[in-house]
């Protein structure tokens, strides 16, 4: 899952993810969001994003497999703020 910017992603060479696995536990803990709309996304299994953050070459990234729905979005920024324990970006 790609979380950096557009902004970013224009000016540097690599992307900022997180990993996603449709290897998970119906209760998520901390840090990790259960894509609700996993079909709508584009994904082929039920699938959840995990909190592990990194990045990739742009050039490694062969094709897009979709995208979050608006609702699954907003679980993501959640996610993301108790993860960097920031409330605001």
């Amino acid at each position: 899952m790609v979380i950096s910017s557009a902004a970013y992603n224009a000016q540097r060479p690599d992307l900022i993810i997180m990993a996603v696995t449709s290897q998970f536990k119906p209760a998520a803990i901390i840090g990790e969001v259960i894509i609700q709309r996993w079909q709508e996304g584009g994904l082929l299994k039920p699938s959840a994003i995990k909190p592990v953050i990194t990045t990739i070459e742009k050039t490694l990234v062969i094709n897009t497999m979709g995208r979050l729905d608006e609702d699954d979005q907003k679980s993501l920024q959640v996610s993301l703020k108790g993860i960097l324990g920031r409330k605001n970006y």
